[in-house]
């Protein structure tokens, strides 16, 4: 079965996904008998390329890796360059869109309109921003619904780690109360540090010089990443309607080395805290904030740029998933999952 697919996008986590579906294009095919084709490729900075029997993706990548635009892909039959990236959605015989572009996390565009114009068009619709699925999930859904397509989005929460699909899937049948997690590695490697004695400034400097905080960690350490995952979680898996401005929202910059010792003393550690939580009355509330956790709490031994997440059930009480909440690897397997169930259930 082969399963044509439309990128918007080809930075690093299309790039990703490029790598990963030519290194294991054979095993796809014959562990669950789908071929994926990338058939176009539009990316804002770097050309757009059309064909609509596939792309070589090794040549594809050659082109990224030595900076040239999509535009230098070798010419064939049916072959239509420059394309924007709306014309690429719509006209190309792709079956699934991936958004894998830059966003602006304020207004979640462009990736918006993007999986508007791909549901529109009759294509389903995969993509890892998070600003998207955060500010209009529900508008989102609803449109996928109507067009009788598929939205996925598992890379928006932990990356590859499948903390959607858990909850969504692998607990279905069960009714989950809360769900809390540690879902941003930057913070979670300042806490780490700071717990073996460094001091935040050291820490931050540390992570900003291995490359897992930008030169602004705002949005890290004030708990906005963290809040758009909440946000996500909230209404995506317990049916809530929470907005990025509903929700409180604290970061790590207020701890000192003295918190970070008392709570050591008390036998707890500080943790950046994600949390969802279905009220005795059948609302959500939600919340990011620090934490002290009891040294046996399973979030309380993940350190470093680890993420994880704990679901409370009825049937099984609490689940824990630990894993990866980035990387270009990561990210492109997320998209790979999402893929993979699209693909399948449209065989279905």
């Amino acid at each position: 079965m082969k399963h044509k697919v439309a990128l918007i996008g080809f930075g690093t986590v299309g790039q990703g996904l490029a790598e990963i579906l030519q290194a294991r294009a054979t095993a796809l095919e014959v562990n669950s008998g789908v071929t994926f084709v990338v058939v176009a490729v539009s990316d804002l900075l770097k050309g757009s390329v059309y064909q609509p029997d596939g792309l070589d993706l090794g040549l594809l990548l050659d082109l990224a890796r030595r900076g040239e635009r999509l535009d230098a892909y070798p010419d064939g039959p049916g072959m239509i360059k420059g394309w924007d990236s709306l014309t690429t959605i719509s006209a190309s015989q792709a079956d699934t869109v991936v958004e894998v572009s830059w966003t602006d996390v304020k207004t979640g565009q462009p990736a918006i309109s993007h999986v508007k114009a791909a549901l529109a068009s009759g294509k389903h619709a995969v993509l890892t921003n998070k600003g998207p699925i955060a500010l209009a999930y529900h508008e989102l859904q609803a449109a996928a619904d109507a067009a009788g397509r598929l939205l996925r989005f598992e890379g928006t929460v932990m990356s590859g780690t499948p903390s959607i699909r858990l909850g969504r899937q692998a607990l279905a049948g069960c009714q989950i109360s809360e769900i809390k997690g540690i879902l941003n590695g930057t913070t979670n490697y300042i806490l780490t540090q700071m717990e073996a004695g460094t001091s935040y400034a050291d820490a931050l400097a540390s992570a900003q010089r291995l490359g897992y905080a930008e030169a602004d960690p705002t949005a890290d350490v004030e708990g906005f990443d963290a809040l758009a995952k909440v946000v996500i979680l909230a209404n995506a898996l317990l049916g809530a309607h929470v907005n990025l401005t509903s929700v409180p929202r604290q970061g790590i910059t207020g701890l000192s080395q003295a918190d970070i010792a008392a709570a050591t003393a008390a036998g707890e550690r500080w943790k950046l805290i994600g949390r969802v939580t279905r009220q005795a009355d059948g609302t959500v509330a939600a919340s990011v904030q620090p934490l002290r956790l009891p040294f046996a709490h399973p979030l309380a031994g993940v350190s470093g740029v680890t993420n994880a997440i704990t679901f409370t059930t009825d049937l099984l009480g609490d689940v824990t998933l630990v894993g990866p909440g980035a990387g270009r690897q990561e990210t492109g397997f997320a998209v790979l999952s999402d893929l993979l169930d699209i693909a399948l259930h449209s065989r279905s």
